[in-house]
């Protein structure tokens, strides 16, 4: 028999079977379908040699193969590797040789896909699976053809201890990590959270957030086949859509900043829409702090509070405003059931109410390491076991908890994505027009940070924003994806500002290019 956070997820695959599940346009799937269909996929996968615990990385824009490739994969027991569809040649090449991969699953479409035929793939990649109509190189396997034998029988015996996905984190303080997350942790902090938000099989979640990372896969899929509800999915983020669908009989909405801004903006152009949201019992936001305008004008147009609440790759969500009772605005609330959080100093010890530390979280939903990085992962857990967030926070005296920032300046929050400076800035330090650049986070009312590159440029070259930006643009293109993408150019010709000991002091850069920019 399962464990029993492994028969949780599959358990409305197995009793609601007739129930609808997943929608897109035109296209649904009840749970029974969907069973169905990833059963036949995890076949064809076994047919193939992929085995429990072998890796998958995959590569698509948000569909329901998507979600059937998911649950394939947990059904066989195979390790769901999403991949952000937007990465470029180096993050993909990195990310592949560190999963080692058994098999490569990548959207007709997506510019990935050529880019995986070009790379010198790792000796574990039997094969490249392709999902949509196409014509295939040599190389390459349909989707289609794998996913159309008899469903998978005699199923793979799973416990909860089981890897089921590697979440690889954005890469803002180095190399993108592999985040390790068995059956237990996956499960455990979607079925707390979503029971904190009261999810019952007579919602309707509206999901417009990308399906390779915690917040739009773990929430809304897992949720979804955790607590029976049904989800309609949106390829692309379009205000009036996702109103209309709350319309339309949705009743819960996900997004970050970034959807907010812009849904605010369309309701106030078309009252219908505004009308349209207030249909919905929850909105939540999360991935960075909501704008107090924006929330108090969401409040004003659809009579809803959004929710706001915190997580990360490494610890699922872990804390939330309350569902009932009041969310308070900059606030992300406590922790979720189960979950224990603390913010500590720097020797890890605990911190009283309204000083200020990092977040540390512990609990069920924690990972269990970052993939062949135990040193890395040693120094993230306390001697205690609780995991180092690098988040900086503070508690008031009622208990709600508020991020004040992070503990390294080098990591930029843009449009519900966390990039990393660094990496930015050893992208442009290989154009030889340049000698040195720091790159910062400036703030931005619809993103809520901008990218900008401050450029010390080599031979006293002088140029616009706009001059740097053509210069750069195929740098830029071929090595990094494109939210990741410098917006404004500064030149510094005398050299960036730094301290005694010769650190790039980021501060100054910014309290300078908020006066010019």
């Amino acid at each position: 028999m399962p464990s029993e956070k492994v028969e949780l997820l599959f358990n409305h695959l197995n009793n609601r079977r007739d129930e609808l599940a997943f929608a897109i346009d035109d296209r649904q799937l009840t749970f029974g379908e969907l069973d169905d269909r990833a059963l036949r996929y995890a076949a064809g996968l076994a047919q193939l040699g992929i085995e429990k615990g072998d890796r998958v990385v995959t590569i698509l824009d948000s569909s329901l193969e998507l979600v059937e490739i998911l649950v394939g994969h947990h059904r066989l027991g195979a390790v769901h590797v999403p991949v952000n569809t937007r990465y470029r040649k180096e993050e993909l090449t990195h990310i592949i040789d560190d999963a080692r991969p058994a098999a490569v699953v990548v959207g007709a479409g997506l510019a990935a896909r050529k880019i995986v035929g070009e790379l010198e793939l790792p000796d574990s990649v039997r094969n490249v699976i392709v999902v949509g109509n196409t014509t295939l190189t040599a190389h390459e396997l349909s989707f289609s053809e794998v996913a159309k034998n008899k469903p998978l029988a005699g199923l793979p015996e799973l416990d909860d201890q089981d890897l089921a996905l590697f979440i690889y984190t954005s890469g803002t303080t180095g190399p993108s990590k592999g985040v390790e997350h068995t059956y237990s942790s996956v499960v455990s902090g979607i079925d707390a959270l979503t029971r904190h938000w009261q999810w019952t099989p007579k919602d309707r979640l509206v999901l417009a957030l990308p399906l390779f990372h915690v917040h739009g896969l773990c929430i809304g899929i897992h949720g979804t086949l955790i607590r029976g509800n049904d989800t309609i999915i949106h390829q692309r983020f379009d205000p009036a859509k996702v109103a209309r669908a709350i319309g339309r009989g949705g009743t819960i909405f996900m997004g970050v900043p970034t959807m907010h801004t812009r849904l605010v903006a369309a309701m106030d152009n078309d009252p219908e829409l505004a009308e349209a949201m207030s249909n919905a019992r929850l909105i939540t936001s999360g991935s960075a702090a909501l704008r107090e305008d924006i929330f108090r004008r969401y409040e004003e147009l659809t009579g809803q509070r959004i929710l706001e609440r915190y997580g990360m790759s490494e610890t699922m969500l872990t804390i939330s405003n309350p569902y009932e009772g009041e969310r308070r605005r900059g606030s992300v609330g406590f922790p979720v059931p189960g979950t224990e959080v603390r913010i500590a100093d720097e020797e890890d010890k605990p911190l009283g109410p309204g000083e200020v530390g990092e977040i540390q979280v512990r609990g069920p939903s924690v990972m269990r390491s970052y993939w062949g990085l135990p040193e890395k992962t040693a120094c993230q857990f306390t001697v205690d076991r609780f995991f180092r967030t690098g988040d900086v926070g503070r508690r008031d005296k009622d208990g709600y908890i508020y991020i004040v920032g992070r503990r390294s300046v080098d990591i930029i929050k843009s449009g519900g994505f966390k990039i990393s400076a660094r990496e930015i800035e050893g992208v442009l330090r290989r154009h030889p027009d340049i000698d040195d650049v720091g790159v910062v986070g400036l703030p931005d009312e619809e993103w809520g940070q901008r990218i900008a590159a401050a450029i010390v440029p080599a031979n006293g070259i002088i140029r616009t924003s706009e001059q740097w930006a053509s210069q750069l643009a195929t740098l830029c293109e071929e090595h990094l994806a494109d939210f990741k993408r410098p917006r404004e150019f500064f030149t510094y010709s005398d050299g960036l500002p730094r301290n005694a000991l010769g650190k790039v002091q980021k501060h100054r850069i910014i309290e300078d290019l908020q006066k010019i920019s």
